[in-house]
C-alpha cells in the first residue's frame, strides 16, 4: 500500500506504548512520531519502533493525519481538542474523557472540523465479542465478570471507569438504553472504588449483573448471556464463544453445543485497523464520540448509584483475596 496513513501517538505510557507497536507493524499506516511529555520514555518508544520523538503537540498535528491519544483520562479533552482543532482525526482511549462536558467538547470539535472521532473502546473489537454481536436475539439476562490482578495502572479513577466501562459499552451494545441501575461498591486497597458491582434493566426488559475488581489473585475476563432456548458463554480473554442450544426442551433436554468461528486477529490490530478505514473513508467509526459517551454516562450512574448507597471505609482485606 503506497498511500498509507501518516499516525502518531500521543501518550506512550503502558497503552500507548502498545497503540505504536501494533502502528509499526500495520501496512495502513506510517508511524511518523510518538509524543509524551516524559521525554526519556518517548525516545525509548520512538527507538524501539523505528520513528521520532516529537517535541509538542503542534509538531504532533504538523506530521501525522491521524493520532491515537493515549494519555490519562484528564488530558482526553484538550489534547483530543487541539488535536482535531488542528485537522487531525483522533482516536482517544476509553474512557472517552472525564466528564460528559467534556465528552461533549470533543464530539462538538469533531463536528466542527469534519474530523473522525473513535474511542478506545478495544474489546468491541475483541473476535469473541464480534462473533457472539452476530446471534444476539432478543437477550433476557447478562453476567459479566472482569477481575484485574491489583497493578499500579490506572489507579486515578475509580475501577468502574478502568475495567467496567468496557463491559457497560458492550452492553450498550448489545441490549440498548438502560433504565433502572442499582450498584455497590468499595475502596480496598485504595481511596478509589476498587470492587464495584451493579445491576442494570434495560428498557427492553433485560437484566445484566456485572462485577469489576482489580484486586483478584486472577484475572477473569467473561460475559455470559441467555436468550431464549440458549446460552452464550465469550471468554474475552481467550477470545471464544461458546453457545449451547437446547434441541429439545422437556423434563429430558437434549443439548447441542458449538463453538463459534472467531477470527485470530489482536483486539488492539482490529480496532486501529477500523480507525485507519473510518479515516480513510471518512465514515463514521465503530465506536463513534456518541457511543463513547454513552458508556461515560452509563459509568456515571452506576458511579451515582454507589455514592446513593454510601461508600463504605477502607476494608482490611488482603490484595490476594477474590471477588465472588
Amino acid at each position: 500500500m503506497t498511500d498509507r496513513i501518516r499516525v502518531a501517538v500521543v501518550g506512550v505510557g503502558d497503552f500507548g506504548r502498545q497503540h505504536a507497536r501494533v502502528y509499526a507493524g500495520i501496512e495502513e499506516a506510517e508511524l511518523v512520531g510518538v509524543f509524551d511529555t516524559n521525554r526519556e520514555r518517548a525516545a525509548q518508544v520512538a527507538q524501539e519502533f523505528g520513528t521520532e520523538a516529537l517535541d509538542d503537540i503542534e509538531t504532533v498535528a504538523r506530521r501525522a493525519e491521524a493520532a491515537s491519544v493515549a494519555v490519562p483520562t484528564v488530558g482526553h479533552a484538550g489534547i483530543g481538542c487541539r488535536l482535531l482543532e488542528q485537522g487531525v482525526d483522533v482516536l482517544v482511549e476509553k474512557p472517552i474523557a472525564s466528564s460528559l462536558a467534556e465528552a461533549d467538547r470533543l464530539a462538538a470539535a469533531a463536528r466542527r472540523g469534519g474530523r473522525i472521532l473513535q474511542v478506545g473502546h478495544v474489546e468491541r473489537f475483541n473476535p469473541a465479542v464480534v462473533s457472539a454481536a452476530r446471534i444476539v436475539d432478543e437477550p433476557l439476562f447478562f453476567e459479566v465478570h472482569r477481575l484485574g490482578v491489583f497493578t499500579p495502572r490506572s489507579l486515578d479513577v475509580d475501577v468502574v471507569y478502568d475495567l467496567m466501562i468496557h463491559d457497560l459499552d458492550i452492553l450498550l451494545s448489545l441490549a440498548g438504553p438502560v433504565g433502572e441501575v442499582k450498584a455497590v461498591g468499595i475502596p480496598v486497597v485504595t481511596e478509589k472504588v476498587d470492587i464495584a458491582h451493579a445491576r442494570l434493566e434495560f428498557a427492553t426488559g433485560a437484566v445484566a449483573n456485572l462485577t469489576a475488581s482489580r484486586i483478584s489473585t486472577e484475572r477473569v475476563r467473561k460475559l455470559r448471556f441467555f436468550q431464549r432456548h440458549e446460552y452464550v458463554s465469550v471468554d474475552y480473554a481467550r477470545r471464544d464463544a461458546l453457545r449451547i442450544r437446547v434441541a429439545q426442551p422437556g423434563p429430558e433436554p437434549r443439548f447441542e453445543f458449538e463453538k463459534l468461528s472467531v477470527e485470530t486477529e489482536e483486539p488492539l490490530r482490529a480496532e486501529l485497523r477500523a480507525f485507519l478505514g473510518a479515516v480513510r473513508a471518512r465514515s463514521t467509526p465503530k465506536v463513534d464520540g456518541a457511543a463513547g459517551r454513552s458508556a461515560l454516562e452509563l459509568a456515571d450512574r452506576v458511579m451515582g448509584s454507589i455514592g446513593e448507597h454510601g461508600r463504605k471505609v477502607r476494608v482490611s482485606v488482603p490484595a490476594s483475596q477474590d471477588t465472588p
